[in-house]
Formats: structure tokens, C-alpha cells, sequence
């Protein structure tokens, strides 16, 4: 991936991480990676562990940003987050997949927050 490219998304994560503390949540992760992908932020918020898909965009053009997050990346990011509970002993907790899309039409980013964005999806085994 190009270093512009990598310098974008840092930056995207890092708004998101500060824009995440304003509304109460607590960042417990941060590009966490196992055998079966990434998360990018895992954060907990009154109690719930919330796993944050961050995606950005500089236009819509290629659609909106959390478009990108379809079935396959849901797929994905639900194996990542169902070993991470389990790893972590906390199958019993209660937990929500977010997602978090900035849009870059100027310097500052439209930031939306989108709680409870899908279902985990289980159509698989660990």
C-alpha cells in the first residue's frame, strides 16, 4: 500500500480514536490483529465491547465509506472479534460491531458514527 495511502488511513484512525473519547468510549484496542484479520479499534462503551470498522474517503466517488464494509468484510471482522472474546474470556459480555465513516471534503472530516452497523455473522467455525 502506497505511504500516502498509510499516512491517510493513521490519520482517519486517529480522528476516529478522538472523536470515540468524546462520546464516552474507551479505546481497549487499537489495529488489533489475529489469524483471521484486523480490528480496527476495539472500544467499550457503557459496558458493551464495540469492534470499529474505520473508513474513510475523500469523496464519493467509489461510494460512500461505509459501503466499503460489506458481507465479506463483516465475515471477516466476526471471526477477528469472535476469537478476540474468546481469548480474552469475555464471550459472556455483551458486544456490538460499529462502524465509523470520515469523509474528507475539506481539511476536516464528516464523521459518521453508525452503532449496532450489522450483526455478528456466524456462518462460520474457529
Amino acid at each position: 500500500m502506497p505511504a500516502i495511502n498509510l499516512e491517510f488511513g493513521k490519520a482517519a484512525e486517529d480522528a476516529a480514536v478522538k472523536f470515540l473519547k468524546a462520546k464516552g468510549y474507551k479505546i481497549l484496542e487499537r489495529n488489533y490483529k489475529n489469524n483471521f484479520g484486523e480490528i480496527d479499534i476495539i472500544a467499550q462503551q457503557n459496558g458493551v465491547i464495540c469492534f470499529v470498522e474505520v473508513k474513510a474517503r475523500h469523496s464519493l466517488v467509489l461510494g460512500s465509506p461505509q459501503e466499503a464494509v460489506n458481507s465479506s468484510k463483516q465475515r471477516q471482522i466476526s471471526r477477528v472479534a469472535v476469537y478476540y472474546l474468546k481469548s480474552k474470556k469475555l464471550l459472556e459480555r455483551p458486544a456490538r460491531f460499529d462502524v465509523l465513516a470520515l469523509l474528507y471534503v475539506d481539511s476536516q472530516p464528516e464523521i459518521s458514527l453508525i452503532t449496532d452497523a450489522f450483526e455478528l455473522n456466524a456462518h462460520f467455525t474457529l
